[in-house]
């Protein structure tokens, strides 16, 4: 039996090991345990603190004191500090191998359920099955080849001949339209009866008046 067996008082061989989750609680209710003795010690320190100031003039004794119980206080709060620190390495290191051991369980439980899924499956039996699968397809493609291509008359016919022949109907269209065309009365607009408007004369007062003028414009321009 291992020095922590006989410590916690640990069972034989046909014992049952602790459960992590069980552990890992124990550990947690530890660790706040040892907390709460900080806060404590803590405030005693800060106490004795006071204590010695108040002290320090008046009673020397008294402050000597508070000063050594300030000092035990502070030695039980860095044992604390690393009790604390190793409680919480091997918590997290027994998190860890929890977690790991619930990963490898689901592992183990998928490579069972995938055992027993591929039990009646046969490698060959799988391949003969993928060639019908690919045979099948293959054939209804064909099929469906068939089934879409056109059949009867049309089939051997000439697309080139085809099209010559529309461009001699679109010809034949156009021609019929310009002959139409050409055939239609066009009626033209009737000559006017009345004979145009003449220029009226002048006259001959006024012929003169506009001579006079020129003669007039001419010598103020000399």
């Amino acid at each position: 039996m291992s020095m922590f067996g006989k410590i916690f008082g640990g069972g034989g061989k046909g014992s049952r090991g602790p459960n992590p989750q069980e552990a890992i609680l124990k550990l947690r209710e530890t660790e706040d345990m040892l907390t709460k003795k900080q806060d404590y010690l803590e405030k005693k320190i800060e106490q004795e603190l006071q204590t010695a100031k108040k002290n320090g003039t008046k009673n020397k004794r008294a402050a000597l004191q508070a000063l050594k119980r300030k000092k035990r206080y502070e030695k039980q709060l860095g044992q604390i500090d690393g009790t604390l620190s190793t409680i919480e390495f091997q918590r997290e290191a027994l998190e860890n191998a929890n977690t790991n051991t619930e990963v490898l369980k689901n592992m183990g439980f998928a490579a069972k359920a995938m055992k027993s899924a591929h039990e009646n499956m046969d490698i060959d039996q799988v391949d003969d099955l993928m060639q019908d699968i690919t045979e099948q397809q293959e054939l209804a493609q064909e099929i469906s080849d068939a089934i879409s291509k056109p059949v009867g008359f049309g089939e051997d016919l000439d697309e080139d001949e085809l099209l010559a022949e529309l461009e001699e109907l679109e010809q034949e269209e156009l021609d019929n339209n310009l002959l139409d065309v050409e055939s239609e009365d066009v009626t033209l607009p009737n000559v006017p009866s009345t004979s145009l408007p003449t220029r009226p004369v002048a006259k001959k007062e006024d012929e003169e008046d506009d001579m006079g003028d020129l003669k007039r414009w001419g010598m103020e321009a000399i």
